[in-house]
């Protein structure tokens, strides 16, 4: 499996250049979602043929993130090295803020921990996306009851753990543009007390890739704002969890601050190296 991020962080080249017909077509959303789609549409006929396999999944993923910078994103994905720091299988609990975090991180993830998410269970019957999941043996819950949904974790969270295999939760549920600790629920840290398994936090700006009204996969493409993904160090559960859950809302805080554009030179400039 090609591990395409080896080191601890990942930066867009500053010298990267748009793709031509991305000018050409004005900065429009257009070319992005033609090449999102094809990506797609590849990753489904190898899922119907059986061959979407994990080194499959990360290339696509990576595929993504080409996706992404050939139309002017600059990502950064930093922490990579915490992703490995356990030789055992972790939970990555972080905020949800758009479609593009689950395309890029299996990429960044899969070849340091084998890993699936918790997914809405609506998303395994999607015509484009249904077969590409189900190869992914995700967690499926409902949205809709959350006793059921807490079940459907714990039971099959703790099946896929024991087996080695990691989990990528996002608490709020659902994608928001800014970052609500009040719907961020510890459901993560609840299975991550019971199982004993570390807790690897992550925050994330991925608002390049906009929210639609109508559709909310095909939202605008907001090609000033830049892609981060920040991995931080894994911890284990103590006591009732409450301290452990505060830790990841303020990590979780303390980036989106830092990656607002006034605060974006200094921290590029000092902590993040490769």
């Amino acid at each position: 499996m090609v591990n395409h991020y080896p080191g601890n962080s990942y930066h867009t080249p500053a010298d990267n250049a748009r793709d031509f017909l991305d000018r050409l077509l004005l900065g429009t959303r257009w070319y992005f979602y033609f090449n999102i789609m094809r990506v797609v549409l590849d990753a489904r006929r190898y899922s119907i043929e059986g061959r979407y396999d994990d080194d499959a999944w990360v290339e696509s993923s990576y595929r993504m993130l080409r996706c992404h910078e050939r139309c002017g994103a600059h990502c950064h994905f930093m922490g990579l090295d915490n992703i490995s720091l356990t030789n055992e299988p972790a939970i990555f609990i972080g905020n949800h803020m758009s479609t593009a975090e689950t395309f890029l991180m299996p990429s960044i993830i899969v070849p340091r921990k084998k890993v699936t998410f918790v997914v809405k269970k609506n998303l395994l019957d999607y015509p484009l996306f249904g077969s590409i999941m189900r190869t992914r043996d995700p967690v499926a819950v409902s949205r809709r009851d959350p006793k059921e949904d807490f079940k459907a974790v714990m039971s099959q969270g703790k099946e896929k753990l024991g087996f080695g295999t990691s989990l990528v939760i996002f608490p709020q549920s659902t994608r928001m543009q800014q970052f609500s600790p009040k719907n961020f629920n510890t459901i993560g840290i609840k299975l991550a007390k019971s199982t004993g398994v570390p807790i690897v936090p992550f925050a994330l700006k991925t608002d390049f890739w906009g929210k639609g009204w109508l559709l909310k996969d095909f939202g605008p493409v907001n090609r000033s704002n830049q892609v981060y993904i920040e991995f931080g160090e894994p911890f284990r559960v103590a006591g009732n969890g409450k301290e452990e859950h505060q830790r990841i809302i303020d990590f979780i805080k303390s980036r989106l601050e830092e990656w607002e554009p006034q605060n974006l030179e200094p921290a590029l400039g000092g902590r993040h190296t490769t």
